[in-house]
């Protein structure tokens, strides 16, 4: 009886023991070929797919905004019917419609020139604008990953703005003597850096530290060039550049802040828009070099690219030629959105066929916007969303 009760004891204080060891223990056991379960993917782009548009965006009307640089103007455009239904003047050559961080406001960047650009902010609620904001040489208007600034892409001062992100007053500024053109960016998973195209002088990208406002470092792209849009891929590792002298693609390691490779894509490679799964990027050919005035109906295309394999797995060419920009998808994602930059049309085009529909505005539309957007925040342009 006792020697029973000894073994019942002894084997309890066993299990007790097993139970009380660590998880490490039971690792360190582990039989050989088994592993532990890899981390999940990175996805930066899980929180934009379709069915996630954010409660803040309730009410907003359903509305492309489209900057006609030439007319001093915006073009509203409804998204269900297809037609022009508003346009109104702004200041001196509109770029871009930006949403803001906080997805309240569309900022129009008027980038004038110099010292007389201004921003007008847009109520995506009536789709109708307020008071201008006076502000030097906004070409394009990017927002700190935590909301807490607004940051000017200065293009002709060759610095970046740090304001305020709700009435735009000056915080400070960073020379980016270096990178002449500066004009689009993309943020790191963490939100530690941003990478800048340099569009002019010998091209290349420049790197700056958002915490400390400094520059990293420049990089020169292997082919000498006229760099425009930029885009971080899904799993946050490889950046996009879509470079319109070179007609493609070349991609940027953004930790090592180096040149990996390159997709040929089309005449002109000027903008990107993610689909609205993340799992494919498309690629603007303007169909031209030139910077301004370039001839209409040319051989304008978009160029459809797979994250996944980076290989090119459609091509579109625009009917009777055109040339197209800059833009977004629709919050369902089954529309793309593009300006024809040289054509005074937008482009609607179907995301599974390719078919094209235009819309006439104003003269050389730019950097429209297509809005409610989903996504928790905007990190500026026309609606790069996280």
């Amino acid at each position: 009886m006792i020697r029973s009760l000894l073994r019942h004891t002894s084997l309890r204080a066993a299990l007790l023991l097993i139970a009380l060891l660590p998880a490490r223990a039971w690792a360190d056991t582990c039989p050989e070929g088994c592993s532990e379960p890899p981390p999940p993917a990175v996805n930066i782009y899980k929180h934009t797919a379709a069915g996630h548009l954010s409660p803040v965006t309730t009410g907003s009307l359903p509305r492309v905004y489209v900057p006609n640089r030439s007319s001093n103007s915006v073009s509203v455009i409804d998204s269900v019917t297809l037609k022009e239904v508003d346009r109104f003047n702004v200041g001196s050559k509109p770029q871009h419609v930006v949403p803001s961080w906080d997805l309240k406001t569309l900022w129009v960047a008027n980038n004038g020139t110099g010292k007389n650009g201004s921003l007008t902010p847009i109520d995506p609620m009536t789709a109708k604008p307020g008071q201008q904001v006076s502000v030097d040489d906004p070409y394009n208007l990017y927002f700190m990953p935590d909301g807490s600034a607004a940051i000017v892409v200065d293009e002709a001062l060759q610095q970046l703005d740090f304001r305020d992100p709700h009435t735009m007053a000056l915080k400070s500024s960073l020379p980016t003597p270096t990178c002449l053109g500066i004009n689009h960016a993309d943020f790191s998973v963490d939100g530690s850096y941003a990478i800048f195209t340099c569009e002019y002088g010998d091209g290349g990208l420049a790197k700056i530290d958002l915490k400390n406002q400094k520059v990293l470092g420049h990089l020169d792209l292997s082919r000498m060039g006229m760099p425009q849009d930029i885009r971080l891929s899904p799993d946050g590792k490889v950046f996009y550049v879509a470079d319109m002298m070179n007609d493609g693609v070349f991609l940027v390691d953004g930790d090592s802040f180096k040149e990996i490779g390159f997709i040929p894509t089309g005449i002109g490679t000027h903008g990107f828009v993610v689909s609205r799964d993340g799992k494919r990027l498309y690629v603007s050919n303007r169909g031209s070099h030139k910077m301004e005035q370039g001839k209409a109906k040319g051989p304008g295309s978009v160029t459809v690219i797979d994250f996944a394999t980076r290989a090119v797995v459609a091509q579109w060419p625009i009917p009777g030629g055109g040339s197209p920009d800059m833009g977004n998808v629709s919050a369902d994602g089954k529309q793309l959105w593009l300006s024809g930059r040289f054509d005074s049309d937008v482009y609607m085009i179907d995301t599974t066929s390719g078919a094209v529909t235009k819309i006439r505005v104003g003269l050389e539309p730019h950097g429209l916007t297509v809005w409610p957007q989903p996504g928790r925040y905007s990190q500026g342009h026309t609606g790069n969303m996280r």
